[in-house]
C-alpha cells in the first residue's frame, strides 16, 4: 500500500523535472551590455538576435555611411568623379564642435573626393563630411533632404537626418534596424567596402596641408587603432565606429566564418573601466560576443538536396504521357541553430506556368527552370531556390499536328475562310446542276425540233410519191408525226422505200392496215 501511494507523487516529480530541463532545440542567448544590438544573417537578410533594436537612438557617426553610400551612388551614376578637386567652403565648420573627431580640413582646401571619403570613414572627419555635401548635393541642406529620401527608400521606418556628420541635434535619429538596412545597401558597393575595410591611407600633401596619414578608428579590424586598441577580431570586416555622449559607444561591423557571414549593429554602449586606467568599450565586447555566439551555436545546415525529387508535373503534348519531374536547382542550405529537426521545416513551391496562366507544353528540356521552392522556419522564409526538370520530356508529334489543326480551325480569320469555301462549293453544286437540267432541256429540245423537221420532210416525201400516182393522201397523225422510228403496221404502197439523196437511210413509210384493208375490197369486187 505504501509503495502505491509513493508512485502518484513520483511521477509528478518525474513530470516536473521533464519540463524543467532546458530541451536540445534551446539556444542560450547572448549578454549584451550595450543599450540597443542586433544580429543578422548577411546571406538570407534573417534576425538571429535583437535587443531594443527598433527603438529610437542617436547614431553618432554612424551617419557617416549613409554620406559614403550617397557618394558613392553619384560616382556610379556619373554625377561625380573620385578624381574630382573639391575645394572647402567657408560653410564646413559653421556646425562643428570642439570635441568632434576631425581630419583637421580647412576652408579654401582642395582635395580630391575619393581622399575625403578616406577622411569621413577612417578617421570620421566631421568637417570631410560638409564637404563632400556640398559637392554633391550643392548645399548641406540638399543634401541631408537627400539622405532622408534615401533612407525611406531603403525602408527605414523611424530615421531622420539633420546633418550628414551626425554630432547630435533633436531631429537626428535612427534605429539599429534602420541602421542596418542602410549599412547593408552600402556593403553592395565594391568601393565603400574597400575604404571600410582599409587599416590605413595616406593623403597626400594639399595646396595647404603636408600628407596626413589616416587611421582606422575600428579596432576589430585595425589592431593598431589609437581610440580602441586591443579588441582585434580575425574575422571581422567593416564598417563604422561612432560616438558622442548622449548616443554613446556605436560600432557596425561584419564577420564571416566558415560560410556564416553576419552583420552586428550596437548602439547605446559605455566605456567601464578596468582597473588599470583603462576602459571596456561595450561597443566592442559586444560585437564579439555577438559573433562567437553566433558561430558556436549556428551552422550552414542543407535544408534541401539538389537530388530530391520534389513534386512531378502534367505535360500537355508530351510522348507517352510523361510527367515533369522537378527538383531543386543546387543544394539549399541555411544559418540555423546547430541541433535543428530538418524534418520540421515547411516547404512553399511556386510553379511558373500557374502564376503565368499558361499551360505547361512539351518539349522540356532537362534543366529547365519550371518554379522555385523555399524553404521556411515559422512562416520566415530561410532559403528560396529555382525548380528544374530533371529529365527531358519529349514532344510528341501526333499530338503536336493535332493541336496546331485545332489552333489553325480556332482561328477567326481560318474560319472565315472555311465558310467562304464552303459558300462557293455549293454554289458550285447549284451551278452545275442547274447547267445540267438546262443542257438537258435544250438537248431535249433539239432533239425534238429535229423529230419535226425529219417528220416534215418524210410527209413532202409521201406527199410527193402520193401526187405522183394519183391516190388520196392521207397526214399521218400528229402522234405519229412525233416520232417516226415507231412501226404502227402501216404498208407503203405504191413504190419500195426509196434511199435518199446523198447516201440518207431509206425511206420507210408507216403502214396504214385499215386503208389496206378497204382497198383490197374494192379491188375484189373489181375482178
Amino acid at each position: 500500500m505504501k509503495k502505491t501511494k509513493f508512485l502518484p507523487a513520483l511521477l509528478i516529480l518525474i513530470t516536473l523535472f521533464a519540463m524543467l530541463a532546458p530541451t536540445a532545440s534551446a539556444i542560450d542567448e547572448p549578454q549584451i551590455n550595450s543599450e540597443t544590438a542586433l544580429l543578422m544573417d548577411m546571406d538570407s537578410g534573417r534576425e538571429l538576435y535583437s535587443k531594443n533594436a527598433d527603438a529610437r537612438v542617436e547614431p553618432a557617426s554612424l551617419t557617416k555611411i549613409m554620406t559614403a553610400l550617397l557618394a558613392i551612388e553619384a560616382i556610379d551614376s556619373g554625377k561625380a568623379s573620385l578624381a574630382d578637386n573639391v575645394t572647402a567652403s567657408a560653410n564646413i565648420l559653421a556646425d562643428m564642435v570642439e570635441e568632434g573627431s576631425t581630419s583637421n580640413i580647412v576652408p579654401g582646401e582642395a582635395m580630391t573626393l575619393a581622399n575625403l571619403l578616406y577622411c569621413i570613414m577612417l578617421e570620421s572627419a566631421n568637417e570631410g563630411c560638409n564637404v563632400i555635401a556640398e559637392h554633391i548635393g550643392g548645399s548641406m541642406t540638399a543634401f541631408v533632404n537627400k539622405m532622408n529620401e534615401r533612407a525611406t527608400a531603403l525602408g527605414c521606418l523611424d530615421t531622420h537626418f539633420d546633418n550628414a556628420h551626425g554630432l547630435p541635434s533633436e531631429n537626428h535619429y535612427t534605429t539599429a534596424r534602420d541602421m542596418y538596412l542602410i549599412t547593408r545597401e552600402a556593403m553592395k558597393k565594391e568601393l565603400f567596402r574597400e575604404i571600410c575595410n582599409t587599416q590605413k591611407y595616406i593623403v597626400p600633401a594639399t595646396n595647404v596641408a603636408k600628407e596626413r596619414e589616416l587611421q582606422n578608428t575600428n579596432g576589430l579590424i585595425n589592431p593598431n587603432s589609437k581610440y580602441y586598441p586591443g579588441y582585434h577580431y580575425e574575422y571581422a570586416a567593416g564598417v563604422k565606429t561612432g560616438h558622442t555622449e548622449k548616443a554613446g559607444y556605436c560600432l557596425i561591423s561584419t564577420a564571416a566564418k566558415e560560410n556564416i557571414n553576419v552583420i552586428a549593429v550596437v548602439m547605446g554602449g559605455q566605456a567601464r573601466p578596468k582597473g588599470d586606467g583603462s576602459f571596456s568599450f561595450d561597443c566592442f565586447t559586444d560585437s564579439r560576443t555577438l559573433y562567437d555566439w553566433a558561430f558556436s551555436n549556428f551552422s550552414q545546415l542543407e535544408i534541401l538536396s539538389s537530388a530530391e525529387l520534389v513534386s512531378e508535373l502534367d505535360v500537355e503534348l508530351a510522348a507517352d504521357n510523361e510527367k515533369a519531374i522537378l527538383r531543386p536547382k543546387q543544394v539549399m542550405t541555411a544559418l540555423l541553430p546547430n541541433d535543428t529537426d530538418i524534418s520540421t521545416l515547411e516547404r512553399k513551391i511556386t510553379y511558373y506556368h500557374i502564376e503565368s496562366g499558361k499551360p505547361l507544353k512539351a518539349p522540356i528540356a532537362a534543366g529547365a527552370e519550371l518554379g522555385t521552392i523555399s524553404v521556411l522556419q515559422n512562416g520566415v522564409i530561410l532559403n528560396t531556390c529555382p525548380l528544374v526538370a530533371n529529365a527531358t520530356v519529349e514532344l510528341s508529334k501526333k499530338a503536336f499536328i493535332r493541336e496546331q489543326l485545332d489552333t489553325m480551325l480556332n482561328l477567326v480569320w481560318v474560319k472565315i475562310i472555311f465558310w467562304v469555301l464552303i459558300l462557293a462549293l455549293l454554289g458550285y453544286f447549284f451551278l452545275v446542276i442547274r447547267y445540267r437540267i438546262l443542257h438537258k432541256r435544250h438537248l431535249e429540245s433539239v432533239k425534238k425540233a429535229r423529230m419535226q423537221k425529219e417528220m416534215k420532210r418524210r410527209n413532202e416525201e409521201l406527199t410527193r410519191i402520193f401526187e405522183a400516182e394519183g391516190g388520196p393522201l392521207k397526214a399521218p397523225s400528229l402522234n405519229k408525226m412525233q416520232n417516226p422510228n415507231e412501226n404502227t403496221g402501216r404498208i407503203s404502197r405504191g413504190r419500195p422505200p426509196e434511199t435518199g439523196r446523198e447516201g440518207r437511210n431509206p425511206i420507210v413509210t408507216d403502214r396504214d392496215f385499215f386503208e389496206e384493208f378497204f382497198l383490197s375490197d374494192t379491188d375484189d369486187k373489181n375482178n
